[in-house]
Parts: C-alpha cells; sequence; structure tokens
C-alpha cells in the first residue's frame, strides 16, 4: 500500500470523527417541524373540520340512547368526543337535564349555535314534547349529514375540475395555434398571393 493511501485514509479517519453527526446539523440548518401539523395555504394555517364527523356524533348519541342511558347522560358522553358545531349545545343540554330542567327548555339552541346544532335542538324538543325516543330522529339527521357532505364533496370535485381546465386551455392553446392554426393560414396565404384563388 502506497504511503499517500494511508495518508488519505488517516485524514478521513480524522475528519469523519471531527465531524458533527448529521441529525445535528439536519437540526442546525433546518428547524424541527412544529407540533401543530395542520395544512397550511400560503403561511396561513386552515382548521379542517371533518365533514362526517357531525353524523358520528348524531349516530353516536343514539347509540347510546338504544343502549338505554337517559337522555342527558347520554348528551354528556357524546359531548366529550362530539366536534366543535355539537359540543357545546350537548354539554349545555346534558347540565341542564341533569339539574332537571324540563327537556324543551334544555334543548333551546343558544345565539351562536350551528346549523347542526339547531337542528339537533328542534329535534330533541319535538320528542320530548312528544315523549318519544329521539332515536329515530337521530338516525334521519345522521343521514340528511351524510347526504349533504357527499353532495359538498361532489361539488367541491366539480368546481376542481371547473379551476383546471383553465390553466390547462393555457398551456395547450399556444401549441394548438402553433401547429394547428398557423400551417393552415399559411398555406392559405401561400394560395392567395400566388394568385390561384383570386
Amino acid at each position: 500500500m502506497s504511503p499517500w493511501w494511508a495518508a488519505a485514509g488517516i485524514a478521513a479517519a480524522v475528519a469523519l470523527m471531527l465531524a458533527p453527526s448529521g441529525g445535528w446539523v439536519i437540526a442546525r440548518l433546518v428547524p424541527p417541524p412544529p407540533a401543530d401539523r395542520s395544512p397550511r395555504w400560503l403561511g396561513v394555517t386552515r382548521h379542517r373540520t371533518d365533514p362526517f364527523a357531525v353524523a358520528a356524533g348524531y349516530d353516536l348519541f343514539a347509540l347510546c340512547l338504544r343502549a338505554g342511558m337517559p337522555v342527558g347522560a347520554a348528551a354528556g358522553v357524546v359531548a366529550g368526543s362530539a366536534p366543535p358545531e355539537l359540543a357545546t349545545t350537548l354539554h349545555r343540554a346534558a347540565e341542564l337535564l341533569s339539574l332537571g330542567a324540563d327537556p324543551v327548555q334544555a334543548w333551546e339552541p343558544g345565539a351562536d349555535a350551528s346549523p347542526a346544532a339547531v337542528s339537533l335542538c328542534a329535534m330533541a324538543r319535538r320528542s320530548a314534547r312528544a315523549g318519544s325516543s329521539p332515536v329515530v330522529g337521530l338516525a334521519e339527521l345522521a343521514r340528511s349529514e351524510r347526504e349533504s357532505a357527499q353532495d359538498a364533496a361532489a361539488a367541491a370535485a366539480e368546481r376542481a375540475g371547473v379551476a383546471v381546465a383553465g390553466p390547462l386551455g393555457l398551456c395547450f392553446l399556444p401549441a394548438f395555434v402553433c401547429l394547428g392554426i398557423v400551417p393552415v393560414v399559411v398555406g392559405l396565404a401561400g394560395t392567395v398571393l400566388r394568385g390561384g384563388v383570386l
């Protein structure tokens, strides 16, 4: 083995021992990712809610009632895992029902209630007036929420298709003009200028 190879090997070993670890370099050059992994668009955080979360909350409420829980206790259980659109209304109704309030008053929607919470309150009040179980009404609300979420997803997909068509058209239009229209116009212009048509 030549002395140059030995010297190069020793220099490489010393460089590897003195070099910082890869993790240290990455952490120094690139900051660690934030704990919040919410989607961002142009630096602005967008909070997305699951469109089927409200329907799942209705289903969970109906399941608790089918299991034999009282309406107030079921509302309290569901409030812990319900989406924010329903959690406040469910928690308020559960507290009022546990204190012995009239169900019609307990299910009165608040001033800042979402449309999903207003629908839930209207159905619960109808059920309380009739003295029936709200299980069937909750199933209907869940089905309606799922259908509206599917319709909204289909509409968003159609809007995306229309939004993509414009830029794609702008990309392909110059090629269409250069390869499709220009040769025809040049061919016709040559015929006209040579006196073949006129």
